[in-house]
């Protein structure tokens, strides 16, 4: 039987550094392993969560096969173009009548200040107001998160406001900074190329 070559140079879920697939039953092990990283899962989950296993983020992805949605969610998971997995990406809080969307991110320790995830939102944000005709994309994060408020500044988001002491967790109060992008921005940005050219 002949070997199969995959092309991927023309697919849609694919950038200059990364790709989104679907996530599989076989990504709960690297999945569990970014848990064991405190400092970050409390910045990203806005708190510490309970002890898991990969024995139940398996059962949770089993749910994820075949891109169903749970509570809206689509979820993907983020690989370089050599295969390797890095982090997963969220698509949420999709608004169709007032055309709005929002994001997750996160890339595994290992993996971070490559350029990935930056890479892989311009996917996503290409995704949603190019193929889902969503006018604004909106987003937010603590006032500590340094990394996320540059990458946001970074794929041109507008910072729109304060919440002030949103969120409590390491015995602080934390401010969350709102973030948001128009359709408008999102293609300014693409036609001047400040992110280089897309696929």
């Amino acid at each position: 039987m002949q070997e199969i070559t995959l092309d991927y140079s023309h697919y849609f879920w694919q950038g200059q550094k990364v790709r989104l697939r679907l996530r599989r039953i076989e990504d709960a092990e690297r999945i569990f392993a970014r848990t064991l990283d405190s400092i970050s899962q409390q910045i990203l989950q806005v708190g510490v969560e309970l002890p898991t296993s990969a024995d139940i983020v398996k059962a949770k992805l089993e749910k994820d096969v075949d891109a169903k949605e749970d509570d809206r969610i689509i979820r993907f998971a983020i690989e370089t173009l050599d295969g390797d997995y890095v982090g997963g990406l969220f698509l949420h809080s999709r608004d169709e009548k007032n055309g709005k969307f929002s994001f997750g991110v996160v890339v595994d320790c290992p993996y971070r200040r490559h350029g990935y995830a930056e890479d892989a939102l311009r996917i996503l944000l290409r995704y949603g107001f190019w193929e889902r005709r969503y006018q604004k994309c909106d987003s937010s994060c603590a006032h500590t998160n340094d990394a996320s408020i540059r990458l946001h500044r970074k794929l041109g988001f507008l910072e729109e406001g304060c919440r002030r002491r949103q969120w409590f967790y390491n015995g602080e109060y934390y401010d969350e900074i709102l973030f948001g992008l128009t359709r408008e921005e999102f293609d300014l940005h693409e036609k001047e190329g400040k992110w280089g050219p897309h696929r």
